[in-house]
């Protein structure tokens, strides 16, 4: 159990300080904030791949998620500002969406190349590549943009959503390592609740929110943060489970294994940037993340056929392409909404808010989809044992193997009906029709547009 406690720490540090280091980028500039999380996820990457102690990788750990909580944020608030044309917008939202979508693929083809063929720990210091090129990027291409009108940072508001996020994330990593019933769960989960809508209520009375109530709103805006939420929660099932499945059942490598996700990162890249260039100014998010959501819970049902005995091309090939189509036709266009007609000085907080959604549905999906899965493994070995099942007292090979067949499945129906649930909410949520600016953003100062015309040719965040 220790080791879930390098998972956890990252997952605790980022998601209470998402909407925090969101408020900042808007507050001090999002170029600094940037640099800041550049170097400090750098440095803390080092420190963790350098960790001569537990505690100290953990420690590590939990940095990086602190930075990271800058660094996102940041990240995709300064594609927001920078690009207003509706072309160039879906081109830079069709390429970041395709990242967000396929990142936990690409992570397990590079962690399982990493971890067989050097160590563990390179897994930390590959950041540091990134972190160079990044960095370099930023120097070079953005320029500081001064706020032009100062607020103050709401810091009660900051301490109760940074408190709140604290405790259902950790309510919901307990789940997952211990169970549903034990009061370190459902305590930590029943006040990060009553946190958060003590939060709503303060947002709703505050001079300067942390959150405005304005960038939520949106009838769109709030089906894009809903949206990646789900997707977040159902994307666990693909991940993990196949994972599994590959490994365990398949008996694939680390690398083969990681290997095979990539016919669905390529089907991520190829939907996410057709439906952000082409189809998303013409017809909207509505029919786009409704359909993706459906192709995703497609593919899960495809997956329940997986069996011990089945082969990767006949039954894994084919659902993981039709759920690639699915999350990039999700997650793009959930991107490119969430922040659009938000006011510059609001960006970063809607694109923090993106990211928790994103990181609470993960958060949900683990928790929820590995105590289903442990359930029904049991279950499944419950009721088929017999004296013919069991070998010197060991269980014999065949029932191991179909309890875990039972488990995948079972988890990927759920992780199905999850998705489908929100092909409904999300159908209902969103407006018809393109993307219009609302009023309140389309009244934002006319001085800003004059000074972002009036700059030369570089990136202004």
């Amino acid at each position: 159990m220790d080791r879930q406690w390098v998972v956890t720490a990252y997952a605790l540090a980022f998601g209470s300080l998402l909407l925090l280091g969101g408020r900042l980028g808007d507050l001090v500039g999002r170029k600094v904030t940037f640099l800041v999380g550049v170097l400090g996820f750098a440095a803390a990457s080092a420190a963790g791949g350098a960790a001569t102690s537990f505690g100290m990788l953990v420690a590590a750990r939990a940095a990086q998620g602190a930075f990271g909580a800058l660094l996102a944020p940041a990240a995709l608030s300064i594609l927001s500002t920078t690009f207003n044309d509706p072309r160039e917008r879906g081109r830079a939202f069709g390429v970041y969406g395709a990242i967000v979508g396929a990142g936990g693929a690409i992570g397990l083809v590079l962690g399982g190349i990493l971890t067989e063929y050097l160590s563990w720990r390179w897994c930390l210091y590959v950041n540091l590549i990134f972190a160079g090129l990044a960095g370099t990027g930023a120097v070079l291409l953005f320029t500081q943009q001064r706020a032009r009108r100062r607020t103050r940072l709401d810091l009660p508001g900051a301490a109760l959503v940074s408190a709140s996020m604290f405790c259902l994330v950790y309510g919901f990593s307990n789940a997952a390592t211990h169970n549903w019933h034990t009061p370190s769960t459902y305590g930590f989960l029943g006040v990060g609740v009553a946190l958060l809508a003590v939060f709503a209520l303060w947002q709703s009375r505050a001079a300067s929110p942390l959150l405005p109530p304005r960038v939520v709103a949106d009838r769109n805006r709030g089906g894009a943060y809903l949206a990646v939420l789900i997707a977040g929660a159902g994307m666990f099932g693909i991940f993990l489970f196949l994972t599994y499945y590959l490994q365990q059942t398949l008996h694939y490598s680390p690398v083969v294994s990681g290997a095979a996700f990539l016919p669905m990162i390529a089907m991520v890249v190829v939907s996410a940037n057709l439906s952000n260039v082409m189809l998303l100014p013409r017809v909207g998010p509505k029919p786009l993340v409704t359909a993706g959501m459906l192709l995703a819970a497609g593919s899960l049902v495809w997956l329940t056929g997986i069996g011990v005995h089945s082969d990767y091309v006949s039954a894994v090939l084919g659902p993981l392409m039709v759920a690639g189509l699915g999350f990039g036709f999700t997650i793009a266009p959930s991107m490119n909404t969430g922040t659009f007609g938000v006011a510059p000085q609001d960006a970063g907080v809607a694109s923090a808010t993106l990211n928790t959604g994103q990181q609470i549905g993960g958060s949900i999906g683990t928790s929820l989809l590995n105590t289903i899965f442990a359930s029904a493994v049991a279950h499944y070995l419950t009721s088929h044992l017999s004296p013919a099942t069991v070998v010197h007292g060991h269980l014999a090979p065949s029932l191991a193997a179909m309890s875990l067949i039972h488990g995948y499945t079972t988890g990927f129906w759920v992780a199905a009906a999850i998705f489908g649930a929100g092909a409904v909410i999300c159908g209902t949520l969103f407006r018809s029709g393109p993307l219009r600016a609302p009023r309140s953003a389309a009244a934002a100062p006319a001085e800003a547009a004059v000074h972002q015309a009036s700059q030369a040719p570089a990136l202004h965040i």
